[in-house]
This record gives structure tokens, C-alpha cells and sequence, in this order.
């Protein structure tokens, strides 16, 4: 592949080769199957980084590229969304690496919006698990193309076959096997590349991994390639092969498209076995950005001239001696130029857009131009939010995630009263990032309700609101085990019947929301409020402040 555009050039002409040379992605997994190992050794064989990190223990000379806060280094964890963005083969790639844990599933949600395909890590010795399920349902639902790397092939693990079939039986969906593993007895040294019919073969070192590893090449059949392989490898690998040619599904770049057919690869992730292969492979299926729903039932094109995008993420603090915030934006269209301005829909007001940064997890350097399907950071001095939309055209709204109901409350409870104020600040610095969700009791202005969707993001409130903010706070169980919002003309506190065992709060936004404990309530308030809903996720604010159910 090779393009090459100039700033001289038509902006529709060069709008056209800029997409086509982008390929945004999410990696998506169960906790513990790789996900970050195999990001950090594709930024390796990309050229990003020239020594691989592992996320291991805590005690790890080296830490994974992504993983850039401090709870994530200690427990060895994702807990946040990375982005990375490097150059391959003429290729401009942008990875999301999101976190596998499923107390973050919302963020991981979130993320999944701003991706044109996913990656679905699955490990070879357990197959299909919950969260990946989870996943791949989201996954569909945006009608994602969707590309299976099967990781771990260096230890003992279930059959090639057996993993084609639980992708089916579990998640409905067909696989084209794209190489194929080679084993010499039970130990995995290669892969044949179908499309090719090259057989790669790889030699362990005992770096495990930290930098590219040595390859050796030949066409299958070829006496090259069976000077290569033992006569155990060449016997089984024949066997593998005319198996195969009754098993899976040819090769159709339309299905895999339609998210009907998802391309299969196998390797591992921590050796570099087939990393390199399946880039390769990946790069020329994934598809290039394209268009965009809008809220309002209309698409925006990539190659469309006027510049548009979305939030789909805000960080505070990532670069903590700056104490900065920044708002992660997905060009949708257009040329997005530094210092160029662009109008707020929700704001209904037009801002200059300075210092935009490209990132490589917390790092990050400053940008001229970007493109669709970049992400970019925006440097936000509080004006920005979850699902905004930046535009120069005509004013319109992306479709995003809204927030769903915690299934956790904790009420934040602090010994120094001096410490309030920052307390306050952080907890509502935090549900902007959607990292928790903030509520108060209806009668009071003290944001100090929490809820979460497990107990891990608790765990990440306290540690920044420790290191971030210099606050020890403690958390009490409060018995709610859901939420609702209510919607509704001329609600009154007074009038709505709540039934015992809830309560009645406001979230961040000063919309009326009923904590409870559990489904039975949600029944009971219905029943005796027939003039409002009660929904599961927050209702939609439009720029005037009115509320959509």
C-alpha cells in the first residue's frame, strides 16, 4: 500500500486517500486473556516503542505502554481506555486498548463508539468467556466488523476446531480461519498463512518477547518448507489442512464487513508468534472510516469537507504536575486543523480549538492536522462533556452511550471536614470522566453518592482521590441495588409516591432519580406515578436544557 498526500493538494482529493489510509480499532477481551500484551507487541512490530513491556506483577521492571495510572501498575490491570496512534506500512493506525475488567464496562461501551472495527482476544485454553460474550454483543449492536485473534498458542490449550465451533455455538457467529497454527509435537512454532500459503515459522528467545523475533519463510509443499518443518509438524499440519478445507467459511471481505463472518487468527501475544502476520492481514481487511449516525437519523460521511467529531472520553490529571483535563475527540469528517474553531451544539456556542495532541497512551505530542478516524486530545478547561459534538457544518448530534444504573451505592465520607471542598471536586472530576456516577439526597446539594457498576471502581475513587487530590476518604454501603430517572411534566417531590426502602436523589445534572433496592420497588413506584417513566439509562439533555425521554 502506498499513498501519499501534500497540503497543496484539493482537500476533497486528499480527504479521500487520508481516510482510506486509516484504520481505527478496540481490542476487546475477558480480563487476563492478553489484551494489553498484544497491544504493546503491536506497537512494536509498528515501530512505536523498541522494547515491549508485560503487564505482570507489580513488582515488573518494564510496564505495559498503555498502562498508565498508578492502580494500574500495581495490580498489573487495565482500569482505563489507551489510545495509541502510530504508522505502518503507509497505514495510520489508532488502537483503543479498553479495559477487560467488568467493572469498566462502560467506559469500554463508550470507546466502542468511537472504533470502525474490534479486535476479540480470545484465549486458546478457555475459549469464549463472559465478558468477551458481553462484548461482542456491543460489538454487534454498532454493527462492528469484528476480527478474532485466537492468543496463547504457546501453552497447552483446546483444539483449533473445537475454538471455530464455540464461536459459533456461543455467539452465533461464522469464522474464516486466516493462518493456521503449526505445532511440532505440543509446541507451537508457527503459523501457515492461507491467502499466501507461506508457512512462518518462529524462533523463541529468552527475552519473552521484548523485541521483534527472528522468522523464517517458505511456500508450503516447497522442499524449502519441508526442510524447515520435522516430519511430526509436516504430517500434522497436512492433516490440520484438508480438515480445514471442509470447516469454516471461505473469505468474504462483504460479510466480514456486515459483521456476518469474523476473520480468525491464532498466535501468541507474549512470544510475538504470528503478531506480525495477523497485523498484516488485519490492516488490509479493516475497514477505513466511514460514515456516522446522527442522533437526528441522518449519517455524516468520513470524506464529507466540514469538520465533525465526538467526545467520547474525559481524563483528568493524566500528566499530574500540570493537573490538566483532557477531552478525547473521534474526527468523524473533515480536516481537523490546530487552532481552527468549531461549534458546540450543547453549548450552542462556537470555541477555538487549541493545543490538540496526538497520543501514545499518557504520552503525547502536539498536532497540526488530523483526519477521520484519529483520535485527538482537546485540551478542556471544564466546557466539554461525554457526547458532545464539534462541528464547522451544520449542527449535529452522534449517537452515544448515555449512563446506565449502578448496580453499587457508597455514600463518600471523609475525617477532615477542612478536605470537603477538594473531596467534591474529585468525585465530580471522576463522574465526568464516567468513571463513577455522582448523585446527592434530594434535599441536599452535597454530592456525595456514588454508584458504580462493580466494586473495583471504588477502589480506583479512592486511590485517586488519595493521590490526586490529598483525600483519605472512607465509603459506606448504602442498600440500593439500582436506579431509576425520572421523566416526566411537572414532577413534584412532595406528590411522587417513592414506597419504603427507596430514596428519592438528583444526579449531576439535577434530574430527579429514585434509588432502590430492588426490582420489586421499580414496579411499585410505576404503578402508583402513572404520569412519569422511570428509565434505566439517563435521559438526554438537548442545548436548551429540555429533557427527552
Amino acid at each position: 500500500m502506498t499513498i501519499s498526500t501534500s497540503a497543496d493538494m484539493p482537500l476533497p482529493k486528499r480527504l479521500k486517500l487520508e481516510v482510506a489510509r486509516r484504520r481505527t480499532f478496540a481490542i476487546i477481551s475477558h480480563p487476563d486473556a492478553g489484551k494489553t500484551t498484544l497491544t504493546e507487541k503491536l506497537l512494536l512490530y509498528g515501530g512505536a516503542i523498541h522494547l515491549a513491556g508485560a503487564v505482570k506483577a507489580r513488582r515488573a521492571a518494564r510496564h505495559a505502554t498503555s498502562d498508565w495510572m498508578e492502580l494500574e501498575r500495581a495490580r498489573g490491570i487495565s482500569v482505563t481506555t489507551s489510545v495509541m496512534q502510530f504508522s505502518y506500512d503507509d497505514y495510520c493506525v489508532n488502537i483503543l486498548d479498553t479495559p477487560g475488567h467488568q467493572d469498566f464496562s462502560e467506559d469500554t461501551y463508550r470507546t466502542l463508539a468511537a472504533a470502525d472495527s474490534a479486535v476479540m482476544l480470545i484465549d486458546a485454553a478457555k475459549g469464549v468467556e463472559p465478558q468477551t460474550e458481553k462484548l461482542f454483543r456491543v460489538c454487534r449492536l454498532r454493527d462492528l466488523p469484528i476480527f478474532t485473534f485466537v492468543n496463547k498458542m504457546d501453552r497447552q490449550g483446546r483444539e483449533p476446531l473445537d475454538l471455530m465451533d464455540e464461536l459459533e455455538t456461543h455467539l452465533g457467529m461464522r469464522s474464516c480461519p486466516m493462518n493456521w497454527p503449526i505445532f511440532d509435537g505440543y509446541r507451537f512454532v508457527g503459523v501457515y498463512e492461507r491467502s499466501t500459503e507461506l508457512v512462518h515459522l518462529f524462533e523463541a528467545d529468552e527475552a519473552h518477547g521484548a523485541s521483534e523475533i527472528e522468522e523464517r519463510t517458505a511456500k508450503y509443499g516447497t522442499p524449502e518448507c519441508d526442510a524447515l518443518l520435522t516430519p511430526a509438524a509436516r504430517a500434522r499440519l497436512a492433516e490440520d489442512l484438508e480438515l480445514l478445507d471442509v470447516a469454516g467459511d471461505p473469505f468474504d471481505l462483504q460479510r466480514v464487513r456486515n459483521g456476518e463472518l469474523t476473520p480468525l487468527f491464532f498466535g501468541s501475544a507474549l512470544t510475538n508468534f504470528g503478531v506480525r502476520p495477523f497485523l498484516d492481514e488485519f490492516l488490509k481487511a479493516a475497514p477505513a472510516p466511514s460514515a456516522y449516525p446522527t442522533e437526528e437519523g441522518a449519517t455524516v460521511e468520513a470524506t464529507d469537507t466540514a469538520f465533525s467529531g465526538f467526545v467520547f472520553k474525559i481524563q483528568a490529571n493524566m500528566d499530574q504536575a500540570h493537573r490538566d483535563r483532557i477531552a478525547f475527540l473521534r474526527v468523524c469528517s473533515g480536516r481537523f486543523t490546530k487552532g481552527m474553531d468549531a461549534r458546540v451544539p450543547r453549548l450552542d456556542k462556537t470555541i477555538r480549538l487549541k493545543n490538540p495532541s496526538a497520543f501514545m497512551a499518557r504520552e503525547r505530542s502536539t498536532i497540526e492536522e488530523a483526519f477521520p478516524g484519529d483520535i485527538i486530545g482537546l485540551y478542556d478547561p471544564g466546557l466539554f462533556r461525554i457526547g458532545d459534538t464539534l462541528t464547522t457544518g451544520a449542527d449535529v448530534r452522534f449517537k452515544g452511550i448515555p449512563h446506565f444504573s449502578p448496580e453499587l451505592f457508597r455514600r463518600v465520607m471523609i475525617a477532615d471536614p477542612l478536605r470537603r471542598k477538594q473531596m467534591y471536586k474529585g468525585i465530580e472530576q471522576l463522574a465526568e470522566e464516567g468513571a463513577i456516577q455522582m448523585f446527592s439526597d434530594w434535599d441536599s446539594e452535597s454530592p456525595d453518592i456514588v454508584g458504580a457498576v462493580g466494586t473495583l471502581q471504588f477502589d480506583v475513587l479512592q486511590s485517586r482521590l488519595q493521590i490526586e487530590y490529598r483525600v483519605n476518604a472512607r465509603l459506606e454501603t448504602l442498600p440500593y441495588q439500582l436506579c431509576r430517572w425520572i421523566v416526566g411534566p411537572g414532577f413534584d417531590p412532595k406528590k411522587f409516591q417513592r414506597g419504603q426502602g427507596s430514596s428519592l436523589a438528583r444526579d449531576r445534572d439535577g434530574h430527579p432519580v429514585l434509588l432502590l433496592q430492588n426490582e420489586w420497588g421499580i414496579r411499585w413506584a410505576t404503578e402508583k406515578n402513572p404520569d412519569f417513566k422511570l428509565l434505566p439509562v439517563s435521559p438526554t439533555v438537548d442545548h436548551a436544557g429540555s429533557l427527552k425521554g
